[in-house]
């Protein structure tokens, strides 16, 4: 089964482990012997990164569905000019076999 069947899939493994980092980062420093103010600064700063990292992955996502996006789209236009291609030789035999048929009962 592949990964995105499953629901597994590269961008949610991510996810999980960026936001199980930020958990954890985050009960460290109030775990910590350390300031109020010292702390508050360093959780700041983690929501920062963290934020700013979200940023990028989602940044990420959305290339990745666009490129998704656009591949469909040619693959979609693709087949419909296969089909298209096929109906009008089907169309054509259909009538080149009908004045055959025409044809053979006038002679």
């Amino acid at each position: 089964m592949r990964d995105d069947e499953s629901g597994f899939n590269a961008g949610s493994v991510m996810l999980s482990f960026l936001l199980g980092s930020v958990v954890g980062a985050g009960v460290a420093l109030l775990l910590a012997p350390k300031s109020g103010e010292e702390t508050r600064r360093q959780i700041r700063d983690l929501a920062e990164e963290a934020k700013d990292k979200a940023g990028g992955y989602i940044g990420q996502a959305k290339a990745k569905m666009d490129s998704v996006f656009d591949e469909g789209k040619g693959f979609i236009e693709e087949k419909k000019s296969i089909i298209a291609a096929a109906v009008e030789a089907g169309r054509e035999a259909y009538e080149r076999e009908k004045e055959r048929q025409t044809k053979e009962q006038n002679a």
